[in-house]
């Protein structure tokens, strides 16, 4: 069938865990079905998982070398433990018209050009993800241009204008962008007929660095890479067998996006629709990173949890109108020293749990009613969750955030339950009606110089 954009029936994060009131109608739902034709996953050939990793490739520009195979206009070379890129000399001024605040003004710019990257395996679904410095003056634009399996080339498609403060420009996605072939939902380049032969053979991406004239500092971007998938549509999965996790959970503090219910509506109506912000200040607090008090001086100091909020204004999308936007998400992570944050899929929970015998925890996209998740007490049409650990039998320890206290975060989840809300494509909702799944999208937030061990279980899942 014609796919409809994973994100646009998901938009992971934008609706919020619902509430209790809503849940008991959900758990009224109809059971998931499975197509006839579709084998039980139970008795599904043991190859099926290697099948499925194989549709899923990341790639990125991190290396001195990467940077190098680029094409540079007014850039220079970061290198060091850490390489990037920088604006050294600008190519003139670029008025730059912010779409939420009416405001038009001149920018210094350079740009940075990647090589044609091409995929193994083409693919419906396009994620790109960035890590970068913004200092005060400064922003990024973030372009992909795919090159298409019948030789042909999409536009160049905006992912995002990013900087990790709010104050020059509002961090924006674009959009309403499209070709005739693909269409851009949000942070998902999306090819528009998944039953005809077209798909996303390689793509190229762009980065143009921006400052305001006059201005000494730079923009430097660390890492830029995308994950092209190309996920079959299904119901059910595959099931994996508990493995080299089991027994294993991580210290990763809890945290409750429902006790912020109401605070700063203007990000997302407040914190009932904060999960992506708060498990991302679950992950960041466990690598030893977060914002300090200066940071949160904004914040009303009656509030607790304060970095929870602050997670929320600087993931804040304007134009998604949410904190869900993925990238952005792996984008604030980042931008905390020393820190990578990527955007990328999992095959099955076999990968997390490499993930997790490494000391990596990550952040899981899903969508479900009640009675599909024990114990869960609540349905979603999107909800991000941290996945912390594996029980010695293989089953999912997960910080919740939609739970009503940090006390109430941690839940052990079904293996089986959870390997299939998440990995699942299609679903039905409370009502019977057809929906999507993410697929299996999960945030991966790590050190920039990981240890051997966890360099090896990142390698793993594709991401170097």
């Amino acid at each position: 069938m014609t796919q409809t954009p994973r994100r646009t029936v998901l938009t992971a994060a934008a609706f919020a865990a619902v509430t209790a009131a809503t849940a008991a109608t959900a758990a009224a739902a109809v059971p998931g079905r499975r197509d006839a034709a579709e084998p039980d996953p139970a008795q599904a050939p043991t190859d099926a998982l290697t099948v499925a990793s194989s549709t899923i490739a990341y790639h990125a520009w991190t290396s001195a070398s990467d940077w190098r195979s680029g094409t540079g206009r007014g850039t220079a070379l970061v290198s060091g433990d850490r390489s990037g890129v920088l604006l050294r000399r600008s190519q003139g001024t670029v008025d730059y018209t912010d779409p939420h605040t009416g405001d038009t003004s001149a920018w210094e710019h350079a740009t940075w050009l990647s090589p044609e990257h091409r995929v193994r395996t083409p693919g419906s679904e396009l994620i790109a993800s960035w890590n970068a410095d913004t200092p005060a003056g400064t922003f990024v634009r973030i372009e992909v241009r795919a090159t298409y399996t019948d030789g042909t080339e999409s536009p160049w498609y905006t992912l995002g204008v990013w900087a990790s403060g709010d104050e020059d420009v509002r961090r924006t996605s674009l959009n309403g962008q499209r070709d005739g072939k693909s269409s851009v939902w949000t942070d998902t380049v999306a090819v528009d007929d998944t039953d005809g032969p077209l798909r996303i053979a390689g793509y190229r991406l762009r980065l143009t660095l921006h400052r305001k004239p006059g201005l000494t500092v730079s923009p430097v971007v660390w890492r830029a890479g995308a994950m092209v998938s190309d996920v079959p549509d299904r119901f059910e999965v595959p099931a994996s067998t508990p493995g080299v996790a089991a027994g294993t959970e991580l210290p990763v503090p809890p945290h409750s996006q429902n006790i912020h219910i109401g605070r700063y509506p203007e990000y997302n109506g407040g914190g009932q629709a904060w999960c992506s912000p708060t498990s991302a200040t679950m992950i960041l607090e466990y690598w030893g990173k977060g914002p300090g008090a200066e940071d949160l001086a904004w914040v009303n100091p009656v509030y607790d949890d304060p970095q929870v909020c602050h997670a929320a204004r600087f993931t804040f999308d304007y134009e998604y109108e949410g904190c869900g936007n993925w990238p952005f998400n792996t984008a604030y992570a980042a931008s905390y020293p020393d820190m990578q944050g990527v955007v990328t899929r999992i095959a099955s929970l076999a990968d997390a749990e490499t993930l997790i015998a490494a000391g990596i925890p990550l952040i899981t996209s899903q969508s479900f009613y009640e009675a599909e998740l024990d114990g869960s007490g609540y349905g979603t049409a999107g909800h991000l969750m941290t996945v912390v650990g594996f029980t010695a039998d293989g089953d999912v320890i997960a910080n919740d955030p939609a739970s009503p206290s940090n006390a109430a975060v941690r839940r052990v989840y079904k293996r089986r339950q959870f390997e299939n809300i998440l990995l699942r494509t299609r679903r039905l909702d409370a009502g019977g009606v057809e929906r999507g799944g993410s697929g299996g999208v999960v945030y991966l937030f790590f050190p920039a110089r990981p240890t051997a061990a966890q360099r090896r279980a990142l390698a793993a899942v594709g991401v170097r």
